[in-house]
């Protein structure tokens, strides 16, 4: 491909693989987009999908999971552990090769307003997207989730959406869509059910609160497993490398006795985010060669 787009959409299905295969074929059936990844998560239950092609098939295919969604997804008995606020909740777009960050921002304005038009569901631009300084970032968007959305849209004028009907769809919700660099989403679970001790971690690690910068953060259990687990957003990997946050974490657990089970790479992470050796090192389970993006291009 002379020009090279990846989509990460993030839809609140976890659990059903049945919906998510769905979702999954409504995307691969778009002429000139190539799926590389559907990875779902049943505590969070979220699934994300990784997907590449030219700027005209990668909106399309965005368009078509999202449509699909909204079928299928009733946020109004989702529950999880990761926030959300619609049933596709994030349509993110990243230049990969050939295309610049202005060009993915005109995707996502396209995109965004094909979403409120065509299905009535409110669209609130993000991070490079964004049309306000607040909306860059995702928290802002997010924050109190559907519930809270539901009641502030149409009420609220700093929730007015960008794209879209000023009420929250009934189920599917509201969507964010944005255009950013690559984002990797990297989770690290620790041999103990300590919930608060998660939480202190992911509070002293994350940007916002002085930690690493361009590091998200928040704690979780996996009850079902019986651990917990450090979940990161990672928006700028040279900034602070997958490594640099692993060893953060791994220090914080030591000094509480607690120590690291091992990690896990949530889809695809470019080559140059992964030095020599950092897969054993951080115990990223499972892994494989395909879970570098220009190992599928």
């Amino acid at each position: 491909m002379d020009k090279v787009v990846e989509c990460v959409p993030n839809f609140s299905e976890g659990r059903d693989k049945n919906v998510i295969e769905k979702i999954a074929r409504a995307v691969r059936d778009v002429s000139g987009v190539k799926l590389l990844d559907v990875e779902g998560d049943a505590a969070h239950n979220r699934c994300v999908l990784t997907l590449v092609g030219a700027p005209g098939p990668i909106g399309d295919a965005a368009f078509a999971g999202v449509a699909r969604a909204a079928e299928l997804i009733d946020l109004t008995k989702h529950m999880g552990e990761h926030p959300r606020m619609g049933a596709t909740d994030v349509v993110p777009f990243v230049p990969v090769h050939g295309v610049t960050m202005e060009d993915c921002v005109a995707l996502a304005r396209a995109t965004g307003g094909r979403i409120g038009k065509e299905l009535n569901i409110p669209v609130f631009l993000y991070e490079e997207a964004a049309t306000r300084p607040e909306r860059r970032n995702l928290a802002n968007v997010r924050k109190g989730q559907f519930e809270a959305l539901r009641d502030a849209i149409g009420r609220d004028p700093a929730r007015t959406p960008d794209f879209g009907p000023e009420k929250i769809h009934p189920t599917a919700g509201a969507t964010a869509v944005g255009a950013r660099e690559f984002l990797i989403a990297f989770n690290v679970n620790l041999d103990s059910n300590d919930l608060p001790l998660a939480k202190a971690i992911a509070n002293k690690i994350r940007e916002a609160k002085g930690g690493l910068p361009k590091v998200k953060a928040m704690g979780f259990e996996i009850a079902e497993k019986g651990f917990v687990q450090i979940s990161m957003n990672l928006t700028n990997y040279t900034v602070t490398p997958i490594r640099a946050a692993f060893d953060a974490i791994k220090t914080e657990a030591e000094k509480a006795g607690v120590e690291i089970l091992n990690s896990e790479l949530i889809g695809l992470a470019p080559r140059a985010a992964l030095g020599p050796g950092d897969v054993e090192y951080m115990k990223i389970e499972p892994f494989n060669s395909k879970m570098i993006v220009e190992n599928n291009l």
